[in-house]
């Protein structure tokens, strides 16, 4: 059988990360993901980028078996074989720290999508490449043909401890002018129309007048914050009245579906999420509640990759809310992935979430993707649009090799800097 799949090549790498502040501490130096290869029997091969840490690694390799002999067309059989050979909470050498996670993608309940979600692209990848069509038309057409993304804005330091020559080319950003700054430098050079803060990493005071700062030098620009659930309810609250007219949606203000609700109740600002509603589980429960999240931020990573991220655009729709998509550090396998299923998702609300600008590396041949006025255009090649540079994947695997680590630890990172910091949440 000529398509029949016969190798799962999965390769860690590394690339650097800039020392970017948030709720749980500061990012590492090193960013790690893993870059997935399927080879049909024919040497046809599909790709894909997910998470790199250590935990991931063992149970993509755990999972990689289930896929010999299976066609790329074969989806339900590999979901299946998958969710046998991965159990939700199987860990392996999980890393059990004490950092409090803010990405639901690192959690071991959602191993089993995690894996479904790393397979299901590189075998779309290889069903458009077998129907001469993009990802965009295997998933049913574009309903967009570039998806819009928002300047992610984060607090920073200038530099990481103990990494001198690792250059950073946006300097600190601390203050409401340096974060001005920083929005117009990436307002220049990629053209995006809306603003995203991380917050939760300073005293909301500074977090507001910066946002306020924001408002004013960019009037127009739809603006949202996101302090990863680091306020309180109370806090949370004061900082929606203190932002009244500015902000377009308020992401995870407070802890927990509950501490959503109760936000939810005395504001009027809608309410987005990637921590509180990350699978249908939890879906259900919103809408239980009443829908206090009003904005779902899907993630094809961990939600099970583009089709349930379909289903769930579809659910939203149904019950009246908004939906757009989370991020995390990737390259531009990653990115091309979502801007195939975002323009596969007619219901697409608010402009998506990318840590792309972040990065400066890059492991597709071609080099880094490229934006026109804040949006990236859909590949019409087969397949995802995007092939590996061989030369590059080398090299970020060599980083992988030469950095020793192998879980993002934003806490201990953060000690380096603050030894008492604790993490605790919420601490505002």
């Amino acid at each position: 059988m000529p398509l029949a799949i016969r190798h799962v090549r999965i390769t860690p790498i590394a690339f650097r990360d800039p020392p970017l502040l948030n709720a749980a501490g500061i990012h590492e130096p090193w960013a790690l993901r893993s870059i997935i290869e399927i080879e049909t029997a024919c040497g046809r091969v599909g790709i894909n980028e997910t998470y790199g840490d250590l935990s991931m690694l063992e149970v993509l390799s755990k999972a990689a078996p289930a896929l010999q002999g299976l066609s790329p067309w074969d989806l339900n059989t590999m979901e299946t074989r998958v969710a046998a050979l991965v159990a939700p909470g199987q860990t392996g050498s999980e890393f059990l720290g004490e950092q409090i996670s803010l990405a639901p993608g690192t959690h071991v309940s959602k191993n089993v999508a995690k894996v479904i979600s790393a397979f299901e692209v590189a075998m779309l990848d290889l069903q458009g490449q077998l129907a001469g069509a993009p990802i965009v038309d295997v998933l049913g057409g574009a309903a967009r043909d570039a998806v819009p993304f928002s300047a992610y804005l984060f607090f920073k330091y200038g530099q990481h401890i103990g990494q001198p020559d690792a250059a950073d080319p946006w300097g600190e950003g601390l203050t409401p002018e340096q974060m001005v700054a920083q929005a117009r430098q990436m307002i220049v050079t990629y053209g995006f129309k809306s603003i995203k803060l991380k917050a939760g990493a300073l005293p909301p005071e500074q977090e507001v007048q910066a946002l306020l700062a924001l408002a004013k030098a960019f009037p127009g620009a739809p603006l949202r914050i996101d302090p990863n659930a680091n306020w309180t309810v109370a806090t949370s609250l004061k900082v929606v009245e203190q932002l009244r007219g500015v902000l377009e949606y308020c992401e995870d203000p407070a802890p927990g579906l509950e501490g959503m609700a109760e936000v939810a109740r005395q504001c009027e600002v809608p309410l987005a999420t990637n921590m509180v509603v990350t699978d249908l589980k939890e879906f259900r429960r919103n809408v239980e509640m009443g829908c206090p999240v009003k904005i779902v931020l899907s993630d094809h990573h961990y939600w099970g990759g583009m089709r349930a991220t379909q289903r769930l655009a579809t659910m939203c729709q149904t019950f009246g809310l908004g939906v757009s998509m989370h991020s995390n550090s990737h390259l531009g396998i990653s990115l091309m992935a979502m801007t195939h299923l975002a323009a596969s998702v007619p219901q697409l609300s608010y402009a998506c979430d990318t840590h792309y600008p972040w990065q400066d590396d890059e492991v597709v041949q071609g080099g880094r993707m490229r934006f026109e006025n804040g949006s990236l255009r859909v590949t019409r090649t087969p397949g995802l649009g995007v092939t590996l540079d061989r030369e590059a994947l080398a090299r970020l695997h060599d980083n992988y090799l030469n950095t020793s680590i192998r879980h993002r630890d934003d806490l201990a990172q953060m000690r380096k800097y603050a030894p008492a910091f604790t993490g605790k949440q919420p601490r505002f």
